[in-house]
């Protein structure tokens, strides 16, 4: 999965500045700046670069710290930074990709800085001002906090529970098509967990209005966490109780379907806690010889 990178990952918040061969990101909205001749292999700007670039005339606070990464020995430190230091001779190497190329791109433990990055940039983004008193929000020194000066609140980034879940009936899986997005391929039910409900309430409410059957046996099988939507996924494996008929909930979904495990075709990109759910399933139900 896109969090089993080749390294050590350090998510506590540091208030550091960087030095010259630490990375640079920059996003907008969910795109991230990456080099231009880079077809597969994912390349970012350095600090080294942007300082050459802006002739030295950077500010102290131009670079806000987000993670390290521990790679092969080393410690790749990443920094979030604004559009607006980039210049045109940067731009002539970098571009903005949409996040989805980290599906398939390499390393991996750039493709998970990236996404990460994205998350990160997009929270900063959209916490500028406090919500209880509307003063604008200063960042904190210690933690990955935004705090308001006039009332005191503190902002943390929002990651948004949710729910996978691989709905059995003995040797036959219930897989689904999202309804208007842009993944095309099969996935399993999913959904985003209620103010005041459980985990395991996030589970049966969801297959229920998705697809219109119960479920038993919830059990609890690994999570991830997932920065394309800011999530934190928790995957279930749960077996389909009584009347086994699909009510597809149509705006939610294209298509849904009872395959049996044999007949499953697995994602190429091994990035998703959905497709290993669904190799788990198929390697338990087709014993090979």
């Amino acid at each position: 999965m896109i969090q089993d990178i080749h390294g050590i990952y350090h998510n506590e918040y540091q208030n550091l500045t960087p030095e010259q061969d630490d990375y640079i990101m920059f996003a907008q909205g969910r795109s991230v700046l990456m080099r231009r001749d880079g077809e597969q292999t994912i390349q970012y700007i350095t600090y080294g670069e942007l300082i050459a670039a802006s002739g030295g005339d950077l500010s102290a606070d131009a670079c806000r710290y987000l993670f390290s990464i521990e790679n092969q020995g080393m410690t790749e430190k990443y920094f979030l930074s604004n559009s607006q230091l980039l210049t045109s001779q940067l731009m002539e190497k970098y571009e903005y990709r949409q996040q989805n190329v980290f599906r398939t791109m390499k390393p991996e433990d750039k493709a998970f800085a990236g996404i990460t990055a994205c998350q990160l940039a997009n929270w900063y983004e959209s916490t500028q001002f406090c919500g209880r008193c509307g003063t604008r929000l200063e960042h904190d020194k210690v933690e990955r906090m935004m705090k308001c000066p006039k009332c005191g609140a503190m902002h943390y980034p929002k990651i948004s529970p949710a729910v996978i879940v691989a709905v059995t009936n003995r040797d036959k899986i219930l897989m689904t098509k999202y309804a208007g997005r842009d993944y095309k391929k099969y996935a399993l039910i999913a959904g985003f967990t209620e103010i005041g409900e459980t985990i395991e309430d996030t589970v049966r409410r969801e297959v229920m209005e998705e697809v219109g059957i119960h479920v038993k046996n919830i059990r609890y099988y690994k999570s991830q966490p997932w920065g394309f939507s800011g999530s934190l996924l928790f995957g279930f494996f749960a077996e389909a109780e009584g009347d086994l008929t699909i009510y597809r909930q149509e705006d939610e979904l294209a298509e849904a379907m009872w395959v049996p495990a044999e007949e499953i075709v697995l994602d190429i990109e091994e990035i998703s806690l959905t497709r290993e759910m669904m190799q788990v399933f198929q390697k338990e139900h087709c014993k090979k010889e």
